[in-house]
């Protein structure tokens, strides 16, 4: 009775509109004074232990990678490499699209930064070029999907460090099914450009494409410096995070891109991101410690087992679960409320928490894109000016192939879990 008290509470007041990380806190500091065993002194400690980690340090440090990626001019290199190298293909602007947004992945780790940077650079550039406004934005919104299913993957490390897994295993294990994503995406885009001869650009000669393919490397080469030094041992995903913010600010001064102002504007945003993941994360943190308290994973898992003992029964659930929540919760909140609760369920059924890791960000980032939540679509709309009906719109055709990929990574266990195995994790 009283799990279900504090579900209906919290839900209750995400229905009116309160934000997330007051949503969680109010149940739980109710929890704690009614309950003459527990302590706000309690209550504080568990908060703060969610947010002193050493491992979410990382957290705050991608996000201002990303950001300062963004002001650096680095995303302008890599649209034009890209431009350069196919865009004489029909339909040319949106493998371009798909082409930067995974390039951006290595570096941004959020779908947020993605969407708006890519947002601002190609959907006018699309639209210049003949493509309606609504394919140009459901491409660009579902190509941003990529960037958190790639190394340095935000909710990857969320999810890592809440389940209790590693989050160097959870990086390698998102770059295969990010893959597939890319692929089903090319093939959506070839679908619907084929008979569009008119979508093609004019050819650019191999010396300009080497030219701007040359000045594309060095924001690549931040994935080499954060992959390379992880994988290799020499620092750990949180000093690498460090490194990479480092070696992108020397860059963004080496393009003499990083006045005061864009500093200023890039601190500005991560703190104001930072600031909201934070407060989530220490909310979460004192949620699940009631949840835990009451035994939530434990009595999910015997409800699970009574209504089915079939792995492939349990993931069908799983993912109707996880899309619907992705939807109305924002992806942090839902991965801190969820995943607790889940991965010891998915554990007893025999799967790996690295694969149903990757599944369950995925999910959630598909949320990103549907209504009514939908952060994706209030960043492309705002960044661009269309409404968000007109971003909407354009994103429907694209579920098919996001929807695609979710069942191929749910069903084929080894596409996550081959390359950390090969690594040796």
């Amino acid at each position: 009775m009283t799990l279900l008290l504090m579900i209906a509470a919290l839900l209750v007041l995400l229905a009116l509109r309160v934000p997330v990380g007051v949503a969680l806190i109010v149940p739980s500091l109710v929890y704690i004074l009614v309950d003459p065993t527990a302590s706000l002194a309690l209550a504080v400690q568990q908060s703060t232990s969610g947010v002193f980690d050493f491992a979410i340090l990382a957290v705050p440090m991608f996000i201002l990678l990303g950001n300062l990626a963004n002001v650096s001019g680095a995303t302008d290199r890599l649209y034009d490499a890209a431009v350069a190298l196919i865009g004489h293909v029909r339909g040319s602007l949106g493998y371009v699209n798909i082409l930067t947004s995974f390039g951006f992945s290595w570096i941004s780790g959020a779908a947020i930064s993605d969407a708006a940077a890519m947002g601002r650079i190609q959907v006018p550039a699309m639209v210049r070029r003949g493509y309606s406004p609504g394919f140009s934005l459901g491409i660009t919104g579902a190509s941003s999907l990529i960037a958190p299913m790639m190394p340095p993957s935000i909710p990857a490390i969320i999810y890592a460090v809440t389940a209790g897994v590693s989050i160097s295993a959870l990086f390698m294990a998102g770059i295969v099914p990010a893959i597939v994503l890319v692929i089903a995406l090319s093939i959506t885009v070839w679908i619907l450009t084929r008979k569009r001869e008119d979508l093609r650009l004019e050819r650019v000669s191999w010396k300009e494409r080497g030219r701007l393919s040359l000045r594309a490397l060095p924001p690549i080469g931040a994935a080499v410096v954060i992959l390379g030094g992880i994988l290799s041992g020499i620092f750990t995903p949180t000093e690498a995070s460090a490194v990479g913010v480092a070696y992108v600010a020397i860059l963004a001064i080496c393009y003499g891109n990083l006045g005061w102002e864009k500093l200023r504007y890039a601190l500005v945003t991560s703190v104001e991101t930072i600031g909201g993941v934070l407060l989530i994360v220490a909310a979460a943190a004192l949620f699940g410690w009631v949840l835990a308290r009451e035994q939530a994973p434990q009595l999910a898992a015997q409800l699970i087992l009574q209504v089915t003992d079939r792995p492939l029964v349990f993931l069908l659930l799983a993912n109707i679960l996880l899309l619907i929540v992705g939807a109305v919760l924002e992806p942090t909140s839902a991965i801190l409320i969820l995943a607790p609760v889940l991965v010891p369920v998915a554990e007893a059924f025999g799967l790996s928490p690295i694969h149903f890791g990757v599944m369950l960000v995925f999910n959630l980032m598909i949320g990103l894109l549907t209504p009514p939540v939908g952060l994706v679509l209030f960043v492309l709309s705002s960044v661009t000016r269309y409404p968000v009906t007109t971003v909407i719109r354009g994103a429907l055709p694209f579920f098919v192939p996001m929807l695609a990929t979710l069942v191929v990574i749910a069903l084929v266990p080894a596409l996550s879990l081959w390359l950390p195995g090969l690594m040796g994790f």
